[in-house]
């Protein structure tokens, strides 16, 4: 039987890999932000989860093309279950049996901090590992890219405390 672990791959088989994981947790945060800013719209979580769901697209656009540039395809069942397990993660209890509720909030508030802190060190480990050294990827700006995922870190986790309070008090 051949082995079909990622152990004895190659570099470059690895770092496809590694880039497609990263492009399907992107494809369910955004499903995630959309639904977070959709059921909060009108509100003060609304108005900045609309932000930071345009700038989750913008990032996802920035991995694509630095996907591109390596010669890496997107692989379309890791993406197919990005988007369907975002879907599944909506089959919690809330609190109420239909509807939003503010444990919905704070969970979903919860899944977008966690998503964007694997976003910093995807951005992190390919500035320090390929950013400087392959001419393939110059004019892509990885500190700017570092720095907006930590700018949506922030304002996400300013919004999960706020939601934390409503929910659990």
């Amino acid at each position: 039987m051949p082995d079909i672990s990622l152990r004895n791959a190659d570099r470059k088989t690895r770092l496809a890999s590694y880039l497609n994981d990263h492009l399907a947790g992107a494809v369910a945060g955004h499903e995630l932000a959309c639904r977070a800013a959709a059921s909060n719209r009108g509100n003060q979580y609304g108005t900045a989860l609309e932000e930071i769901v345009h700038e989750i697209e913008a990032d996802a656009e920035a991995l694509k093309d630095v996907m591109d540039r390596l010669g890496v395809e997107p692989d379309r069942v890791k993406l197919a279950l990005g988007w369907a397990g975002e879907k599944v993660g909506r089959l919690k209890l809330n609190g109420q049996v239909l509807g939003y509720s503010p444990l919905s909030r704070l969970v979903e508030l919860e899944g977008l901090v966690l998503g964007v802190t694997g976003k910093v060190a995807l951005w992190h480990g390919l500035r320090r590992v390929l950013g400087d050294d392959d001419p393939r990827l110059r004019g892509i700006n990885f500190e700017q890219l570092v720095d907006r995922a930590r700018k949506q870190r922030r304002a996400l986790e300013q919004l999960r405390r706020k939601a934390a309070v409503e929910a659990l008090s």
